[in-house]
């Protein structure tokens, strides 16, 4: 059984979770796989908790505790694992995405939140909740921005975006706001920090006109895909529903302009906006 004491919130709650999951798993000899049937999830969900990528919910661990006879520990522990500044229905996927080595998404009608500025931030905060507080805007962007703290790193993760033209053309904010978050855009592309191809208006149909979609790879757990609506969002690990986005992503990809010819565009788009900033 683990230890009795509290997990510390400030050491990553959910890593220090997941690893007395693991060990608490292994002391009664089950596989993630028999673990999961009795839990009636996959053995990939279990894989997830453990290695801290998935949030572990209440149900969950009272579950847990019944069934590696770990008396009330998951239960009391958990909510420390789930203390988040963002919204609930986004916070597990932000969670993952720190933890991420690889992260594909398609953005269809804004600039994927890992690559916005905080003043484009603010203008579609602002959209979002037209009679909020200042001081609740300033706190989501501040956490938007926060999130991107990852790309601080000059090689992990892979962030690999295909965006739609909507999406840099778009007003978002006006011109001065749109021409700094493309200049910024740009800027991480020159860097080779990320990866962003244009999915141009001319390229017609294509493979995911229903929606954006966000896929995570970890180096110790299986991928994770995430599907965001308004005010909503999940995440799923079937296999077989990854397999499936994957390649979605993949057909938008070959679809979508060259990394080279979509950089060309994004500087032109962001001149075309400090043009109307300074006539």
């Amino acid at each position: 059984m683990p230890g009795s004491r509290d997990l510390d919130p400030s050491s990553s709650p959910r890593a220090l979770l997941g690893a007395e999951l693991r060990h608490a798993r292994e002391k009664t000899g089950l596989s993630q796989e028999e673990l999961g049937q009795r839990l009636f999830v996959s053995g990939s969900f279990i894989g997830q908790l453990e290695a801290g990528t998935r949030r572990m919910q209440r149900e969950y661990a009272r579950l847990l505790d019944e069934v590696l006879g770990t008396g009330d520990f998951f239960q009391r522990n958990c909510g420390a694992a789930a203390k988040s500044k963002y919204p609930e229905h986004f916070a597990e996927a932000v969670e993952a995405e720190a933890e991420a080595t690889e992260i594909r998404q398609y953005a269809p009608l804004l600039i994927p939140g890992l690559l916005q500025t905080p003043a484009y931030a603010r203008a579609v905060f602002r959209a979002y909740r037209p009679t909020a507080r200042e001081e609740a805007i300033e706190e989501l962007v501040t956490a938007r921005i926060d999130r991107a703290r990852i790309l601080d790193d000059p090689t992990a993760p892979l962030l690999w975006a295909v965006v739609d033209e909507a999406a840099v053309r778009r007003r978002t904010g006006g011109p001065e706001v749109m021409a700094e978050a493309l200049r910024h855009v740009a800027a991480l592309m020159r860097q080779n920090r990320v990866i962003v191809q244009v999915l141009p208006f001319d390229a017609g149909a294509h493979a995911s006109m229903e929606g954006s979609m966000k896929l995570m790879d970890f180096e110790d757990a299986p991928p994770l895909l995430y599907l965001e609506g308004v005010g909503t969002g999940r995440l799923e690990d079937d296999p077989a529903t990854v397999r499936y986005q994957r390649r979605t992503f993949q057909f938008l990809a070959a679809c979508a302009l060259s990394p080279v010819k979509s950089l060309a565009l994004i500087e032109d788009i962001a001149q075309d906006y400090g043009h109307e900033e300074h006539p």
